[in-house]
């Protein structure tokens, strides 16, 4: 099946990209959120030439050829790109087999615990708490994670003592018998980081998030080193080499890809393999309702090495308007703090026609 069209669809938040084959087969994928826009110049510009008129059988090595072809360009936004083609030709094969995607992977459909995941600092923790509740007691969540500090920043809190605030806060609204997880976004150096750390194993947190700038693979280490909580990381990081090197060292304890960051399925996969010799579990980072999600949801049905939870944000459009309105049917339905991947084929999910029709078109075409 070669590669005879790629089409992307996109606004400045998200961008979903549709291929079509020689045969006229069709899939469906996402580029990652935030600047979709420039991420889909780059898929027309750097991945499209390296990729029409060739085979889509071997996909790992239509990724390689891309990476090959842009070495001067390693950085985020190419494998942003690629996430849009791998996607999308994974839908098409799902489709084409009429099975869901998880099944094409080893899986099965079925449920996935989800934790709750906020992604507010500018709210009280005792404001915090109580939505939480609420979605507890509403679909049954039995896992949430809060944020600490500032994002970036640089051992300054949101606002001052709100971290050593939200830690027993959480605890004590939302009782012993739930998982508390908690992100740092990059915020803290090692010895402030370790500091937070104890204050989190005291109140029984079990998840602690890139405490330390996520670049700086030693200072998290030295924090995963002194603490009994598990220390997790790697959402941002889209370079192979990054990731072997992250789990050589042990840099974490739980590791977070993030789909559409990383390039695609393909290439989460050969992280998930390394990870799974190294016995670190994989729970991925996917903080919005986009397609990212439910990407997930299929990996986590069908890896060895899959983490206890689903990242799920409660975030609605107040903070992500442009959420609304992009799916014909929504795939995000929680059953008692579960998500549930279907029989669908490919995905299972049809991007909204009356978006498509407001949105920004651009096609490549094999010559």
């Amino acid at each position: 099946m070669k590669l005879k069209k790629i089409e992307t669809f996109t606004n400045q938040d998200v961008g979903f990209v549709r291929v079509t084959t020689d045969d006229e087969n069709q899939g469906w994928g996402q580029v990652s959120t935030y600047n979709s826009d420039i991420t889909c110049n780059v898929l027309h510009r750097q991945v499209a030439p390296w990729t029409l008129g060739r085979d889509t059988v071997d996909l790992d090595n239509l990724l390689d050829l891309v990476t090959e072809r842009e070495h001067k360009f390693p950085g985020s936004y190419l494998r942003r790109a690629m996430a849009g083609l791998d996607t999308a030709i994974w839908d098409m094969r799902g489709k084409k087999a009429q099975k869901p995607v998880a099944e094409l992977l080893g899986g099965s459909p079925g449920l996935i615990r989800a934790y709750a995941s906020s992604m507010k600092r500018d709210i009280t923790p005792i404001d915090e708490a109580t939505r939480l509740k609420k979605l507890r007691d509403i679909n049954g969540f039995d896992a949430f994670k809060v944020r600490a500090g500032a994002e970036v920043g640089r051992n300054k809190d949101e606002w001052p003592g709100r971290t050593e605030e939200i830690i027993p806060t959480m605890r004590k609204e939302l009782g012993a018998d739930v998982d508390l997880l908690i992100d740092a976004n990059s915020c803290y150096s090692p010895n402030r980081a370790i500091e937070v750390g104890y204050i989190l194993q005291d109140h029984g947190f079990c998840h602690y998030e890139e405490p330390c700038p996520y670049w700086e693979l030693e200072q998290t280490k030295k924090v995963t080193d002194a603490l009994t909580i598990d220390v997790t990381g790697g959402e941002q990081d889209c370079d192979l080499p990054t990731w072997n090197r992250m789990i050589e060292m042990r840099a974490v304890n739980i590791l977070q890809p993030d789909i559409l960051y990383l390039g695609g399925i393909c290439r989460t996969l050969r992280v998930v393999e390394k990870a799974r010799i190294a016995n670190l579990p994989i729970t991925p980072h996917c903080a919005n309702l986009s397609m990212v999600t439910l990407f997930t949801m299929h990996l986590l049905r069908a890896i060895p090495n899959a983490g206890k939870y689903l990242e799920f944000s409660i975030e609605g459009t107040d903070y992500y308007p442009w959420q609304d309105g992009i799916f014909t049917k929504s795939p995000y339905e929680i059953e008692d703090g579960h998500a549930r991947v279907t029989d669908a084929p490919g995905w299972g999910v049809e991007v909204d026609p009356d978006w498509l029709a407001q949105s920004k078109y651009q096609i490549s075409e094999m010559n």
